[in-house]
């Protein structure tokens, strides 16, 4: 299993989220965040924006939909200019169901 990480523009998330349930992906955990990447943040004008507003959407799938899922989130959020955003996969050991203590593999 694995986990997705995505952080995306917040006027994506509506679309993202549409399309990953409609591919049957309707689980996942969505917040907004505060953050900065490469560029450190955004200069308009004399105006600097250190930090800004994003999306984090989070899932836990089955290895083999990572990649179906993966370009599904790019290509719902991509709008092809600089802060689009980035998506972290790491691996899941183990999860719980903490209703029934139960370890789900």
């Amino acid at each position: 299993m694995k986990m997705i990480r995505a952080f995306i523009r917040p006027e994506k998330e509506q679309e993202v989220v549409q399309a990953l349930e409609g591919a049957g992906f309707p689980s996942l955990t969505k917040m907004p965040v505060f953050g900065r990447g490469k560029q450190k943040g955004l200069q308009v004008g004399p105006v600097h924006y250190d930090e800004l507003p994003k999306t984090l959407i989070m899932m836990v799938i089955n290895d083999k939909d990572v990649k179906k899922v993966t370009d599904l989130m790019m290509e719902k959020s991509r709008t092809g200019f600089v802060g689009d955003g980035k998506i972290f996969i790491s691996p899941v050991e183990t999860t719980y169901t903490v209703r029934t203590g139960e370890a789900v593999l």
